[in-house]
């Protein structure tokens, strides 16, 4: 065991005194903070009021259409016909016009029936803002016409059936709050998918990086082939965890600033569809205020068992893919090639979970799900949809705990068959390795 360590603090202080750690460390947060500020100036900012002149012949509109505070779509109403109108779009007055002649109605006719022409080509979300507000407009004027008034159609409008749903349990269930555990789960189990790939790929770089360099024929001669392999383990992950955690830091504190810095953005954002897993959250904070009822969803998300689980599943799925992933450095040679050859099979587990997570978060009761949270090889990403929406609604504690032995056996397992492997590999050169002379090392008595 002390070896092991010796191996491990060795890896930790190789990388984390090299630059390239700072600089990875602090610069890709602020790169992705910039990059991320980029975007929302040029959303912001870049984006030109879009001026419609209205001439309304039939006094449909009676002066307003449907105004929405902040929209960068402008109405104003003219009294001119077309070629006069045509002549301002020419001279660039406006950007587009809509006409309506003298016999429209509308009980009879529709938005179709309208005659709008622009200037040159209207964006897709543009056009669907303009939609939007022209045919709110109209419907508020054919209820009216059907001696609707404005407070009737007001009360309509707002009136919305009240469901409660509830769990086998009787529990009532926020809808707030599973708006948010799509979320959490979702976030969750991307995170742990790409620290997979991150990090296991980089304890192949670096067994591939000894082995080419004849270094690991030097360090073996004074440790076991297996220390070797759990120190490095050990310590790229402690690295990784170190890094990682950082990351997490610097990401939330940025990410404080967002609102700050661009107060326009949550004005905008109102107005955007939302994703069908958040809707539900979306739809209770707006009638009950945004942030009352996010503390209350929140409130209900039992935030201990998310970070204890993510805790245990990233250290988990860390360890059984790293010795995996360490395996299949020991066997590759010069060629870089050799290593990315043999890595389907690694890999194809990895991408199989994020599918069944991305089912998960939606039914964390399913049969894909519960499968999906079971299967060492799997369970690291899809059980963390499952458990953001809480026990015993989105998995049972018997079932957690199945999952925990299974991981555990399984990076037993992996580990077991890895350093098989990484004992031949890592001294053999000069010949490209398939995966049927791996597991015949994986196989063979010592």
């Amino acid at each position: 065991m002390n070896k092991i360590s010796l191996v491990a603090k060795r890896e930790f202080l190789t990388r984390v005194q090299k630059k390239t750690f700072l600089l990875t460390t602090i610069g890709v947060p602020v790169l992705i903070f910039a990059f991320y500020a980029a975007i929302i100036f040029f959303t912001v900012k870049s984006s030109d009021n879009f001026k419609i002149a209205v001439s309304d012949n039939a006094n449909v509109f009676n002066g307003e259409i449907d105004s929405k505070k902040g929209s960068d779509v402008i109405f104003e109403f003219v009294k001119d016909d077309t070629t006069v109108l045509k002549t301002k779009l020419e001279q660039k007055e406006y950007d587009a016009y809509l006409y309506v002649p003298a016999g429209y109605s509308i009980t009879s006719k529709t938005i179709d029936s309208l005659h709008f022409r622009s200037a040159k080509t209207v964006g897709i979300m543009t056009r669907e803002k303009i939609e939007n507000r022209i045919s709110k407009t109209l419907e508020e004027k054919r209820l009216m016409a059907m001696n609707i008034s404005k407070t009737q159609l007001d009360s309509i409008q707002n009136q919305k059936e009240s469901i409660t749903f509830s769990s086998s349990s009787g529990k009532t269930e926020n809808q707030t709050k599973v708006g948010l555990s799509y979320g959490v789960g979702f976030v969750s189990g991307f995170m742990i998918y790409i620290i997979l790939f991150i990090y296991g790929t980089m304890v192949m770089r670096g067994v591939v990086e000894e082995k080419v360099s004849r270094i690991a024929e030097v360090i073996i001669s004074s440790v076991k082939p297996f220390q070797l392999m759990m120190g490095k383990i050990i310590g790229i992950g402690a690295v990784g965890l170190l890094q990682f955690i950082i990351w997490g830091v610097l990401i939330f504190a940025i990410q404080l600033l967002i609102p700050v810095l661009f107060p326009q953005l949550f004005e905008q954002m109102q107005s955007q569809p939302v994703q069908p897993g958040m809707m539900a959250a979306a739809e209770t904070s707006k009638q009950s205020g945004a942030l009352s009822g996010i503390m209350a969803g929140l409130n209900e998300i039992n935030f201990p068992l998310i970070i204890g689980c993510f805790i245990f599943y990233f250290l988990g799925g860390y360890f059984m893919y790293a010795s995996l992933f360490a395996a299949v450095g020991s066997a590759a040679n010069e060629d870089m090639q050799d290593a990315q050859s043999l890595l389907l099979p690694i890999m194809m587990p990895i991408i199989f979970a994020i599918v069944i997570m991305m089912q998960a978060v939606n039914n964390p009761n399913g049969s894909l799900a519960v499968f999906g949270s079971l299967f060492p090889l799997t369970s690291p990403i899809v059980m963390m949809a499952r458990v953001a929406h809480g026990i015993p609604d989105g998995v049972t504690v018997f079932q957690l705990i199945l999952s925990m032995v299974f991981l555990i056996l399984g990076f037993f397992g992996t580990t077991w068959l890895a350093a098989k492997i990484y004992r031949t590999g890592i001294l053999m050169y000069g010949k490209k390795v398939t995966w049927k002379e791996l597991w015949k090392w994986a196989v063979k008595k010592n």
